[in-house]
């Protein structure tokens, strides 16, 4: 059952192109808008880099997140999920995964690209690929968590007040991360910290967002 739920949301997100395309456009537009309206300041683009490059990708991931489960809402999938044998966290847990194979990978695919822009180094662009590579799972739990929360009801504001403050160490964590890189310092604690907060999100948040569907199956 688990390899089916993996292959049915990855036959749906292939089905569903505009959505993995969407955040990746909006993650490539948002991070080349910068440095085309600050011009060739090197030292200006490099320092701001960390924070554009990750604030955009915490956006990108969230862009859409609030349909995540509407679909099988509406169809019944979600009451077949709750009566089957297999724990419903862990059935949560793989179309997560499966989320973040879709909208995130080619995130960090793209990474290299605004990372050239921006004047960084090679080095630091590794710094922050791990850095999104430890933190966008985490984001994607957490707006998954929003998204149940949320579940039938209309629009993505509510989603989004309920998200960003959960966001903000991750975000911190992975800038912080890549601006010492930049100054040359050791990135490895900031690393470590975005690393205890996917395990901490991993083990904890299917658990809340199974209970969140399960309140809006009632």
């Amino acid at each position: 059952m688990l390899g089916a739920v993996i292959a049915r949301e990855m036959r749906l997100a292939v089905r569903r192109p505009a959505d993995a395309l969407g955040s990746l456009a909006f993650f490539i537009m948002v991070g080349s808008l910068f440095p085309l309206a600050l011009g060739p300041d090197s030292a200006l683009l490099r320092q701001i880099a960390p924070g554009v490059v990750w604030v955009a990708a915490l956006l990108a991931v969230l862009l859409g997140q609030h349909r995540l489960f509407e679909t099988d809402f509406s169809d019944g999938t979600l009451e077949q999920w709750a009566l089957a044998a297999t724990p419903l966290p862990v059935l949560v847990g793989l179309k997560v995964c499966a989320q973040w194979l879709v909208s995130a990978v080619p995130l960090l695919l793209a990474t290299p690209l605004l990372g050239w822009q921006y004047g960084l180094d090679g080095d630091v662009i590794v710094v922050l690929l791990l850095s999104l590579a430890l933190g966008t799972p985490s984001l994607c739990l957490l707006a998954a968590l929003g998204a149940a929360l949320t579940l039938g009801l209309r629009g993505q504001l509510l989603l989004t007040l309920v998200v960003l403050p959960l966001c903000v160490p991750v975000l911190i964590f992975g800038s912080h991360a890549v601006t010492q890189a930049v100054h040359g310092l050791p990135a490895a604690p900031s690393l470590n910290l975005l690393g205890a907060c996917l395990c901490l999100a991993v083990l904890a948040l299917p658990w809340a967002i199974a209970a969140a569907l399960r309140l809006a199956l009632e």
